[in-house]
């Protein structure tokens, strides 16, 4: 196996995506709570910082995990690993470096690169995006971020925690327009309180400068609308990298989105050349491009012997906001879109002992069955570490289990995640078998008697 890779070993997610992003996330998550010190019978905290020490830790984060993605631990599993730009000559030659590699099968995951949008101006001003906000020393007084999806969001929220002013701007109607609409309300809410401007139904259009002030416009309601901003983060989306290493020349063809085609074996045009990750989309996510590098490597060394189709039945995801916001299978506008029938089981965690006793008792577990049984069809959470807990409900619908077999299953107190059986004992009251339960009352009658 020969691994090419030219820039860094770890791709997006190690340097300038889930790792730096998860480490900026926890260090603002101290200072927010630091300030909310009374609401834990603490009647002062004070925290003093500098921002550029809290960048230096998300840089020492990335470097301690690192090693995970280096060339010395591929090295020692046996894989050549080079740094260069690869060329696909052919189905069956790759070019690097002055040399000609012959192969067998070819695995593209060539991931992607923050998409941005073609806004007058703005190529005259340093924008940041993901892929460059790490470099940053100084912390924004003002910051606009363009974009309400999940990138956006996390890094209005830290931001907006460590001082910066932040105006958020999404094109759309809500934030977090992929999630449920109750999770996206509830993020709204949020930010809200925590000091964050948020702009939705406006339409980035034009970058300005009037008199010496950066400006971002926009068109709002048939008017315009300017925003003054230090800085502003580029957070719209991810385009798939297809360019640049031989694909055209070769005739792979691309979807609609602009990602590789692949069949469900995850393979191109050519059967020998395959694809995964960020580049074939439409789950641009860490998790998922390494469930899809195991079908494309598994497939391009046995596809004489047997081919196996990616499994996409349930993916789960997490925006890493606070509360986090998990979601697995469908919610409700994705069931109403798709014609599916479904039941709502909801719990509030308003209603729940830890999270009261962690004073995050803001969000919700909510499952979505199909009609008159317990079969999972989708399951949204909003809450803190959501992420983590999300996992019983995508087990159960991995392996076919039921609410009934979730509610009978003992959960630790106090946990969040007893939530989740809460919500299914939620789908048993709905449920109870109201034809049975008079017979019940007079058997009891008859032994009081």
């Amino acid at each position: 196996v020969t691994l090419i890779e030219k820039d860094r070993m770890g791709g997006d997610c190690l340097n300038t995506g889930c790792v730096p992003s998860k480490a900026l996330i926890r260090s603002a998550k101290f200072l927010h709570d630091s300030r909310r010190s009374q609401a834990l019978g603490f009647r002062k905290a004070a925290v003093d910082f500098d921002f550029a020490d809290v960048m230096a830790r998300v840089q020492r984060v990335v470097d301690t995990v690192a090693p995970h993605d280096s060339v010395e631990r591929y090295s020692d599993l046996g894989v050549e690993c080079i740094s260069g730009e690869a060329w696909i000559e052919s189905p069956y030659s790759v070019a690097v470096n002055g040399r000609t590699l012959t192969t067998r099968a070819i695995v593209l995951a060539t991931g992607a690169a923050p998409l941005v949008p073609p806004i007058d101006g703005l190529d005259t001003i340093d924008y940041l995006t993901s892929d460059n906000v790490w470099a940053l020393r100084e912390l924004p007084g003002r910051l606009v971020v363009l974009g309400g999806g999940p990138i956006g969001c996390e890094l209005a929220q830290c931001f907006a925690r460590f001082g910066s002013r932040v105006t958020l701007v999404e094109m759309g109607e809500r934030l977090l327009p992929n999630e449920d609409p109750d999770a996206g309300g509830c993020m709204h809410d949020q930010f809200l309180a925590e000091g964050i401007e948020i702009r939705t139904g406006h339409r980035a259009v034009a970058v300005r400068v009037v008199d010496g002030e950066t400006q971002l416009i926009c068109e709002h309601a048939s008017s315009e609308i300017a925003l003054p901003f230090d800085k502003v983060l580029i957070a719209v989306g991810r385009k798939a990298n297809v360019t640049g290493f031989g694909l055209e020349e070769l005739g792979v063809p691309l979807t609609g989105r602009n990602t590789i085609e692949v069949n469900d074996y995850l393979q191109t045009r050519f059967p020998n050349i395959y694809a995964c990750g960020d580049a074939i989309a439409p789950y641009q996510f860490t998790h998922v491009a390494g469930h899809e590098g195991w079908y494309a490597g598994v497939n391009a060394l046995f596809a004489g012997l047997k081919k196996f189709k990616a499994d996409y039945s349930v993916i789960p995801w997490c925006t890493f906001t606070d509360p986090e916001v998990a979601h697995v299978g469908l919610n409700e506008t994705e069931a109403r879109t798709r014609g599916v029938d479904y039941e709502v089981s909801t719990f509030d965690l308003a209603d729940s002992d830890r999270a009261i006793a962690e004073e995050a008792a803001q969000g919700f577990v909510k499952v979505l069955t199909v009609p008159g049984k317990d079969k999972i069809l989708g399951a949204t959470i909003v809450g803190e570490h959501a992420g983590e807990w999300i996992v019983e409900y995508v087990s159960a619908m991995r392996h076919g289990l039921g609410l009934k077999k979730l509610m009978r299953t003992i959960h630790i107190y106090p946990t969040l995640a007893e939530a989740n059986k809460m919500a299914a004992g939620q789908w048993q009251r709905a449920h109870a078998p109201d034809k049975l339960l008079p017979w019940v009352e007079r058997y009891h009658a008859w032994r009081r008697t």
